[in-house]
């Protein structure tokens, strides 16, 4: 507590002296950057961006001294696939076949929404989100490798924003699309505006439905002698996403806005599994049924005051979210010797998230400019476990090997400060962030109770070269820090099938990263070439470990390797071949040691990996739109193995009937090469698993634009999600 009373009062310190300074005058400066860290601007107030290039090119990136943006509006992937799909297509980032994330080979990756945190994307199920929420209302993906101190440091790997689309018209405007696959998935949805003098009404309404088919094949080897697992699993699912804002002018300074959002995915899969080994344990045929279902409900309040200047200003933010997620099983395993058994198992976890956070920005200070905030946190988590097992489905006995009730809350108080300011052609920003942290974990089941309380620091550094219109160079270091999932440190062990189980670790301590970059950046009208080196060093990288429990039965639990160290150099070339025909590529040679000694594993193991992407667009008439583009991901390194490289190849067409009306046609896996494959391999433990899926389909789909009033001018506004004067 005595910290905690230390950052309060270092908090109040930084904060009071700027509030103070409110009443000054003031001249344009860069906004606020996003929620998570500063509160986004409002959705209509004018932005301007120093050191962003804005072409009439939809595909441009767009950067400033932090981040890069890359417009989805183009990607036709993007309209009528998943958030996974469009992401695929981003440099610096990899989406594996189960949709996890990953920047540059670290899958620690924070992903916001307009700037704000999700429960959607968080703990179990959020590769499935990614999967099932559609990517159709994305405007722009925001990169973040080394994000400034004004956000958050969780994520070692940095931040994805996802920027959604809030074109504004006058008076009432909306959009409405359509998409089916020949395989039996589809989505859809309506968007829509309302705006008449202080008031502004917006929503949007999305539905998704998804149906797919995966294959899985393990081949294990370990004391007890041999084993193959060969399942095959059919998911039937459907997302829904509802969200409905509004803002309005209490004066000319300031604005009061709402939003309310629900979000439900909802997936039952069945699956066939049969088992084969050579050692003790027998051989089986196990068919299951499972149900999960994910619930998030959010509502947030905000309040801006404009000072003198677009600039200056200061927000408040509130905000409360309830995510609740469940699994329930059934299965039937048929022994080749022995009873067989009927089983009933699930898994639910409840979280509920506070948020407060209030910012102040402010131009002209020494001639630059400054930022600082608060930003208050409260989680708390239930997780419960419940199992049970019988003769048949009508005889069942509570298995307290699977039954447990997991309460871990996790409060956060931060303040921050960041200051840029230009010298000539230099420009630098400096920021610090500080953190008090508190934990407290209760396996109430097993009687065990553990907590955590800290303080740390989290500078940041970024710097800017302008050589001339067209060169500038960058440079930057962050500090960044992963802490540890809700289930990561449940020490209880959860039951998965009969030969596999997993258990978190209480005991687990934060990943604390130190990241570099130093890129060059060339700009000429539409094309764009980058060159990016980076390196981090991580203490203490969170990572599973797998355990022979012996007769071929694996452990998989978490445990904080020595340290980390990887880097590399990125390359992305965006530009025009011809008139009519525009490509974007990118490249990124990684290089990653590990040392797990303290797991056990002799020295240190490195490998070196390339991933690359490509795109190409032709549009070969005013009416008429083409697209290529593909990827592959590398060789990635594990502390006891490796996962193999994964590729893709999609295409796209589409057709432009007039201002309001255009149909799209999209394959995706067009060469149905996408796998995922990861190897162990230790003196004690091979194991290949191999997953496969249907991803590739044919998707068609028009959307139509209705409602009338002239555009306003188009304004480029990092973080805030906004676009419109």
């Amino acid at each position: 507590m005595r910290l905690k009373t230390i950052l309060f009062s270092a908090a109040a310190v930084i904060a009071t002296p700027c509030l103070a300074l409110a009443q000054g005058g003031v001249q344009t400066a860069a906004p606020a950057p996003a929620q998570g860290g500063p509160a986004a601007a409002p959705k209509a107030a004018p932005a301007a961006v120093e050191g962003v290039t804005v072409t009439g090119d939809g595909a441009a990136m767009r950067s400033s001294i932090d981040r890069r943006s890359y417009s989805v509006s183009n990607d036709l992937s993007a309209r009528t696939g998943s958030i996974a799909d469009a992401l695929r297509n981003i440099p610096s980032v990899e989406v594996d076949v189960q949709g996890n994330v990953s920047l540059r080979g670290d899958s620690n990756v924070t992903i916001l929404i307009d700037g704000k945190p999700s429960g959607m994307f968080n703990g179990d199920g959020r590769g499935d989100a990614l999967q099932a929420m559609p990517a159709d209302q994305i405007d722009r993906v925001e990169v973040m490798t080394n994000p400034s101190a004004a956000f958050r440091p969780d994520g070692t790997a940095g931040i994805i924003n996802l920027v959604t689309k809030q074109t504004r018209k006058p008076g009432a405007t909306g959009t409405l699309r359509a998409n089916v696959s020949t395989d039996g998935r589809y989505n859809g949805g309506v968007s829509g505006n309302y705006v008449n003098g202080k008031l502004t009404l917006s929503g949007d309404a999305g539905f998704r439905h998804e149906e797919q088919k995966a294959w899985q094949t393990i081949d294990r080897t370990t004391a007890a002698g041999t084993s193959s697992q060969d399942g095959v699993f059919e998911n039937d699912g459907d997302m829904v996403n509802l969200r409905g804002g509004i803002d309005y002018d209490l004066t000319p300074k300031d604005r009061l806005s709402g939003e309310v959002r629900y979000r439900r995915m909802k997936f039952d899969t069945t699956g066939d599994e049969t088992y084969e080994t050579t050692g003790a344990f027998p051989d089986y045929t196990r068919a299951t049924d499972a149900a999960m279902k994910r619930d998030n409900k959010a509502v947030s309040g905000d309040w801006r005051h404009q000072f003198k200047g677009s600039e200056h200003q200061l927000t408040a933010h509130l905000e409360y979210e309830q995510t609740d997620f469940s699994r329930n099983s059934t299965a039937f395993t048929d022994y080749s010797a022995g009873a067989d058994a009927y089983e009933l198992f699930g898994f639910g976890a409840d979280q509920e998230r506070t948020n407060f956070k209030t910012d102040y920005a402010r131009p002209n200070v020494g001639g630059g400019t400054l930022k600082t905030g608060l930003d208050f946190e409260w989680v708390k988590n239930d997780y419960d476990n419940h199992g049970s097992t019988g003769t048949s489905w009508g005889d069942q006995t509570v298995d307290p090997a699977r039954t447990n009730r997991f309460l871990f809350d996790q409060d956060v108080y931060a303040g921050y400060v960041t200051y840029e300011k230009a010298f000539g052609d230099f420009t630098a920003q400096g920021g610090l962030r500080a953190e008090q942290v508190q934990i407290n974990g209760n396996q109430v089941t097993g009687g065990q109770t553990f907590e955590n309380d800290y303080f740390k620091v989290y500078p940041s550094l970024h710097l800017g070269y302008t050589v001339n219109e067209n060169n500038t160079f960058k440079g930057s270091y962050s500090r960044r820090v992963q802490r540890p999932q809700v289930q990561d440190l449940n020490p209880y062990r959860i039951y998965q099938d009969p030969q596999n189980y997993r258990a978190g670790n209480p005991y687990l301590k934060p990943q604390v990263t130190d990241s570099f970059e130093l890129g060059w950046q060339y700009r000429k009208g539409p094309a764009y070439y980058l060159a990016t080196a980076y390196y981090r060093s991580s203490e203490g990288v969170v990572t599973d470990v797998v355990r022979d429990l012996g007769d071929g039965v694996l452990l998989t639990t978490r445990e904080n390797l020595n340290k980390s160290r990887n880097g590399g150099l990125e390359l992305v070339a965006n530009g025009r071949l011809t008139p009519k025909i525009t490509y974007n590529v990118s490249a990124n040679a990684f290089w990653n040691e590990i040392d797990a000694g303290n797991l056990g594993f002799s020295g240190t193991r490195s490998a070196t990996t390339l991933s690359g992407r490509a795109n190409l667009n032709w549009q070969a008439t005013p009416k008429d739109f083409f697209q290529i583009n593909a990827f592959t991901s590398g060789k990635r390194l594990t502390p006891q193995g490796h996962r193999e490289p994964f590729q893709m190849v999609n295409l796209g067409y589409r057709r432009k009937v007039n201002d309001k009306l255009s149909f799209v046609v999209t394959v995706q896996d067009a060469l149905d090469s996408f796998e995922d494959k990861a190897v162990t391999d230790t003196a004690t433990l091979k194991d290949v698993t191999l997953r496969t899926a249907n991803v590739r389909a044919v998707f068609f789909g028009f959307t139509w634009n209705f409602g009338g009033g002239k555009p306003r001018p188009e304004q480029f506004d990092f973080g805030s999600g906004a676009v419109g004067g």
